[in-house]
């Protein structure tokens, strides 16, 4: 659905929308692989798996691992991406300009992202923009993590936000799923990890962006679409 009005409030994806985590991501996929006697992965061709989280990327990092090792290499990924997941990821170009316009605006923001508390926490703070933001729900905070729309929901509640006045950006279609199911505005963010192949056109989101600095002029408008 389209609210014709200028946001109160507006919730971040964070893995593709805020950061790209994919260099420590894919560096701690490479790292099982090693351990296996295998090269290091193609990182531009694996950086749409990073959304899929752990499991995904060693779907497609070790599709022939077989299923009685693959708890084992789960852990192993994500113990070596604890101690380093601020190692080689930034922020996307502009999205530091765009929290601070925002919050010169009045804005109030959030955060809703699959990725565990245990690294979701650490990485906004390294990312320098836990300061900006009212709330962050992580995908082991809630029930149902998205698509289910229990964290939009959850993140709306904290920031004291209706619905209706709420955007929701990210990258990635489980994020337009959950914030339709929210009632709240989506905004695919198109400069994330978007799946080769897919229309994110089909998702049924509200409106697209290519950029931090053209989603800025959407919210002044108060038209998404």
């Amino acid at each position: 659905m389209s609210h014709a009005q200028r946001p109160a409030a507006i919730l971040f994806d964070l893995d593709g929308t805020l950061v790209d985590s994919a260099p420590d991501l894919l560096a701690a996929l490479d790292h099982v692989r090693a351990g296996h006697g295998l090269p290091a992965c193609d990182h531009q061709a694996l950086r749409e798996q990073v959304s899929r989280g752990a499991a995904g990327l060693l779907e497609a990092g070790l599709p022939a691992l077989d299923s009685s090792v693959l708890e084992a290499a789960r852990r192993q990924l994500l113990d070596y991406y604890a101690d380093h997941y601020w190692q080689h990821s930034h922020l996307f170009e502009g999205v530091e300009a765009l929290l601070d316009e925002l919050r010169q605006r009045g804005i109030v923001l959030g955060v809703v992202t699959n990725k565990i508390a245990r690294f979701a926490e650490p990485v906004l703070q390294a990312s320098g923009l836990a300061e900006y933001f009212g709330c962050l729900i992580a995908g082991d905070q809630v029930s149902r993590p998205k698509p289910d729309p229990e964290p939009v929901l959850a993140a709306c509640k904290q920031l004291g936000a209706l619905s209706e006045s709420t955007w929701f950006v990210g990258d990635d279609e489980r994020d337009v799923i959950a914030g339709r199911a929210a009632g709240v505005t989506t905004v695919v963010a198109g400069w994330g990890y978007l799946p080769s192949g897919a229309d994110p056109l089909q998702w049924g989101a509200d409106a697209w962006t290519d950029s931090p600095q053209a989603l800025l002029a959407r919210i002044d408008s108060g038209e998404p679409g």
